[in-house]
């Protein structure tokens, strides 16, 4: 026998005890496929939600002497569109109630349910015979600080209290899985970690619903509303996401008319490009708890991370929280006034107008100010 053909033979050999290993390993591994999908099929169907995100009240009515059939039809169909409403499938839930033995202890009544609830939340307020859920609709209008919002929930009895809720705007430390609060660099001068970034909005939300639920929601339409355009459009600047919202607070603060959105923005990108202070009466006012026009100078020496007359760039964080108008400003100056170096913006005769008047020199702002200041006190 030649060296080729016992090399061969010898191959052969090792197969033959090696085979029933690979074979064994391959089935293990196909298994392993199965059993990943399998409970992948299982939490998307019986676990998760249909859309976690999606907090909208929808009520379901369950006339007397359903069945588990016509419940679960009832459910998918909650949304009289053809697609998920309340369940992922209608057989889903079935086989759910029959599981755990649930299907003749669902009762009949008007139920007010969301999409971000889970077969298993659904089929318990079902079987408890709930009645519809109060609901409470509150409005955040742009501009609104993190402590205002905290009073608007209280004085529209959406809280019996606001000390939890400025607790966790102040920590901030339970929102880490919204990237943008995850990137926020902690900083002892800073009031409030999630400033900036409750969206302003109207929110319907149940009668008792928690703190944490309430801000949850709030993020979350922040990041809607804050794409990826808008994150790539941040970048293109060279500014992280709070910087751009820390401007936008600014902006939001300042800009009144629609129009002037933009030219603010526009002034405060050209300071900072010049390394001057943006000298900003908002972020003084946010300081001392009072809204003025004018400041003294003593008023003006107050030391303070968010003072932007003493402390060039930026301050500390936002604010207060803006609105999208607000934040599409500080991505997007006015190319004009950002080209032609615009600096400087005073108000005008505030009893007849809210538009302001913007300057490229400090003499030609003077003579504004001169001229339009008996109208501010």
């Amino acid at each position: 026998m030649t060296r080729q053909e016992r090399q061969k033979q010898g191959f052969k050999e090792a197969w033959r005890y090696l085979r029933p290993l690979a074979v064994g390993l391959l089935s293990l591994l196909l298994v392993g496929v199965g059993i990943s999908l399998g409970v992948r099929y299982v939490l998307s169907h019986f676990i998760f939600p249909v859309d976690a995100e999606d907090n909208t009240p929808i009520e379901v009515v369950i006339p007397k002497g359903s069945s588990a059939s016509k419940i679960a039809s009832l459910l998918y169909n909650a949304r009289g569109q053809d697609e998920p409403g309340l369940i992922v499938s209608t057989a889903s839930f079935k086989v759910y109630v029959d599981f755990v033995g649930k299907a003749n202890a669902l009762k009949a009544g008007t139920y007010v349910l969301s999409r971000n609830m889970s077969i298993s939340e659904i089929v318990e307020i079902l079987c408890q015979g709930n009645e519809a859920r109060t609901t409470l609709r509150f409005t955040i209008p742009e501009g609104y600080t993190v402590e205002s919002i905290a009073a608007v929930l209280k004085e529209g009895g959406v809280l019996e209290s606001n000390d939890t809720f400025l607790s966790l705007c102040r920590e901030g430390s339970l929102y880490g899985s919204y990237s943008f609060i995850d990137e926020l660099e902690e900083d002892p001068g800073r009031r409030y970690m999630l400033e900036g970034y409750l969206f302003p909005d109207t929110y319907e939300v149940y009668q008792g619903v928690s703190c944490d639920e309430i801000l949850s929601k709030m993020l979350s339409r922040f990041n809607e509303i804050f794409t990826e355009a808008y994150r790539a459009r941040t970048r293109e600047l060279g500014m992280s996401v709070d910087q751009v919202v820390t401007l936008a607070s600014i902006i939001e603060k300042e800009a009144a008319a629609e129009g002037d959105f933009a030219r603010v923005s526009a002034v405060f990108h050209n300071r900072l490009k010049r390394d001057m202070a943006l000298e900003s009466c908002a972020t003084l006012s946010y300081v001392l708890g009072v809204k003025k026009y004018t400041f003294e100078k003593q008023e003006m020496d107050t030391a303070s991370p968010y003072n932007t007359y003493k402390n060039k760039g930026l301050p500390v964080g936002p604010i207060c929280n803006p609105g999208k108008t607000a934040i599409e400003a500080a991505l997007y100056p006015d190319e004009q006034f950002l080209n032609e170096g615009y600096l400087y913006f005073c108000n005008g005769d505030i009893t007849t107008s809210n538009a302001l008047l913007f300057s490229k020199t400090y003499e030609e702002h003077q003579k504004k100010v001169e001229q339009y200041s008996k109208y501010w006190n």
